[in-house]
């Protein structure tokens, strides 16, 4: 299949394919005119790199996905997989909720553009 099938049968762009291809999460046959040539199965391979992506999961983590895919992962190592996704989301909606409760307090505390100092709406009062 040619990379433009490819990318239309899978929703990606031609570059996300070659750029795929370029980190080793796919690989294409290439023809004696250069062209690139998938195998039929590589649309599903596309589409689970995706859904990583979707569910947090980084190329590197996704190609180490992909690796260990060719040699069968057992369903306790998926589950385990996911499970440390999970709290790495955990721990990052921990860290914005904080931030987020930072932000709020301030904003409490004192008006962001300084307008409760005293005399700050006096037009006789010259910045110094």
């Amino acid at each position: 299949m040619r990379i433009g099938k490819l990318a239309e049968a899978s929703d990606v762009s031609r570059d996300t394919l070659r750029y795929y291809e370029k980190q080793g999460l796919i690989r294409a046959d290439r023809w004696p005119n250069g062209y690139r040539d998938y195998p039929e199965g590589m649309v599903d391979m596309v589409r689970l790199i995706r859904q990583g992506q979707a569910l947090g999961f980084s190329l590197k983590e996704i190609g180490a996905l992909v690796k260990g895919l060719g040699g069968g992962l057992s369903q306790g190592e998926v589950e385990t997989l996911l499970r440390g996704k999970l709290a790495e989301i955990d721990a990052r909606m921990q860290e914005l909720s904080n931030l987020r409760a930072v932000v709020a307090r301030r904003l409490a505390e004192a008006c962001p553009l300084g307008l409760d100092a005293p005399g700050s709406l006096d037009p006789t009062r010259v910045a110094s």
